[in-house]
């Protein structure tokens, strides 16, 4: 009898360790990293806003691109204040973030954050928008912005039609046609790089007469739209009309830089009577081939715009992240452009292309950028 008993026990006991041993392996397997779980630790990814459609994409691209491989993600959007940039950026060097990615919205006001995230050995990667004056950036990732300034130009003496479609110019068009140009925030390193492409398309045509800019503002300073403000393009574009062109003189082109700044002046040309059966639209560049720009240039009002691919930037910003927190190299195309006063910051430099009411379908919808009932 004692000995049944004890045999019981023993076996009781075996089965007990059994599973607990199972029930051990399956807690083990459920702990396991998962995709989205913080298998890399977390990175700090700060946006300028939400009221430019472009920035949500960005985010968004970058957000699911990195949980994919693992890591948290830490996004912010600072809605175009600079102190609540810095702040949010304080905060992720706090929270102890393996890795920055900075959009930022004045590229020369984060240079304590960026020594901050030095002295904890943070890297840095300058999202689209270069980080100026502060040898604290380790990598830069946007695309080509001189050639998309002159994509813009040349989108422009397209649709004036002194240029082909292929890119030559028309001998047989002569002009002269009124243009105004408008500029992005002066606060934006990419600004200036969009202006002088444009600009060198631009001037040659200017020089010769094809090209008149009858308010004579042609320098940045004078032409800049502080944050990319749609309302503030507005009332710019409707104190031109006002004032250089009440009373007889028409213009024909507007140099946008960035499709809401190319919203604002739309709006102010209809308000003056531009789109009617008499008075036709100016060809009006812009940039970013946010949704309702596209919807314009289908509907034939807004010319043109230059896509750049955010899902593209945001794949080139996640491998160059994960191969620095790996111990790597990141891919880099250009080493000699990009100085932002401190230091060449090697940089990955992607392709753009101008949008039209003739190939926005292969270039937006065919490529799964929209679906095509989003554009209608």
């Amino acid at each position: 009898m004692k000995s049944s008993r004890l045999l019981a026990v023993a076996g009781s006991m075996a089965l007990t360790l059994a599973l607990a041993a199972c029930g051990s392996s399956e807690k083990t397997a459920d702990q396991a990293p998962q995709p989205g779980q913080n298998a890399g630790g977390t990175i700090g990814v700060t946006m300028p806003t939400k009221a430019s459609e472009r920035w949500i994409h960005d985010g968004d691209n970058i957000k699911t691109q990195l949980e994919k491989l693992g890591y948290q993600v830490d996004l912010q959007y600072a809605e175009n204040d600079i102190p609540t940039q810095a702040n949010q950026i304080d905060n992720q060097i706090t929270k102890g973030v393996k890795l920055l990615i900075v959009a930022a919205i004045d590229g020369k006001s984060l240079s304590t954050q960026l020594q901050a995230a030095a002295d904890r050995k943070i890297p840095v990667i300058s999202y689209d928008r270069l980080l100026l004056n502060s040898p604290n950036v380790d990598y830069y990732a946007t695309f080509d912005n001189f050639k998309v300034g002159v994509q813009q130009a040349t989108s422009l003496l397209t649709g004036l039609k002194l240029k082909k479609p292929d890119g030559t110019d028309d001998p047989a068009v002569t002009g002269p046609f009124n243009i105004e140009i408008f500029a992005g925030s002066p606060d934006d390193n990419n600004t200036s790089y969009f202006y002088n492409g444009a600009m060198s398309v631009l001037k040659p045509f200017i020089d010769s007469g094809k090209l008149v800019v009858r308010s004579g503002q042609t320098d940045l300073g004078t032409i800049a739209i502080l944050r990319w403000d749609p309302a503030t393009a507005q009332r710019r574009m409707e104190d031109l009309l006002t004032k250089t062109y009440r009373g007889g003189p028409t213009v024909q082109g507007v140099l946008s830089p960035y499709d809401g700044i190319s919203i604002g002046i739309l709006s102010a040309l209809k308000s003056s009577g531009y789109g009617t059966g008499t008075l036709a639209y100016p060809v009006v560049t812009g940039q970013d081939a946010e949704l309702a720009s596209v919807k314009s240039i289908i509907a034939g009002e807004q010319y043109s715009t230059v896509f750049k691919d955010t899902r593209e930037l945001a794949k080139v910003t996640v491998q160059m992240a994960d191969a620095v927190l790996k111990g790597g190299k990141p891919s880099v195309n250009n080493e000699k452009d990009y100085d932002n006063g401190k230091k060449v910051v090697p940089s990955q430099l992607l392709p753009t292309s101008i949008v039209t009411k003739d190939n926005y379908q292969k270039e937006l919808v065919d490529s799964g950028y929209y679906k095509a009932d989003q554009l209608k």
